[in-house]
């Protein structure tokens, strides 16, 4: 037996990103920012932050570009996939993505009734998620 399941909740690192498939299949891509906080025994405050790469596939894709924008908390439960793929000067990257299962809205505008639709839909087993953006910088990140 195994079990692949990851369970985040976080925020948007930026709006999702929606793109289709040649077949016409919905893909959406966004960063989640998940941030552990403790106070030290000095009573020192301190916190890191994760951050994940998250896909999500078919209607549950086209929802999340509707009602949720940088910032916003959600919930996601889905499964964690590592991939390899050759960038812009043909270096091989690898990257670790958690693939949509469920999600949930939580708290903001458009959260009212989220939780009473449906949006569990497991992508094709075959389906795999777009190589990254690599034109993006990291310096465009907070920390």
């Amino acid at each position: 037996m195994s079990v692949n399941k990851a369970i985040l909740i976080g925020n948007l690192g930026r709006d999702p990103e929606l793109r289709y498939t040649p077949s016409g299949k919905a893909v959406t891509t966004f960063p989640l920012a998940t941030t552990e906080r403790w106070t030290g025994q000095d009573g020192q405050k301190s916190e890191s932050t994760t951050w994940h790469n998250v896909v999500a596939w078919g209607r549950q894709a086209e929802v999340i570009k509707e009602y949720l924008a940088k910032g916003r908390q959600v919930y996601i439960e889905g499964r964690i996939v590592n991939r390899s793929y050759d960038d812009k000067e043909g270096n091989k990257r690898y990257v670790s993505e958690v693939v949509v299962q469920n999600f949930q809205f939580i708290g903001g505008r458009g959260a009212a009734g989220a939780d009473e639709k449906d949006f569990s839909q497991a992508p094709p087993e075959d389906a795999a998620p777009p190589a990254p953006d690599t034109s993006e910088s990291d310096d465009d990140l907070p920390f």
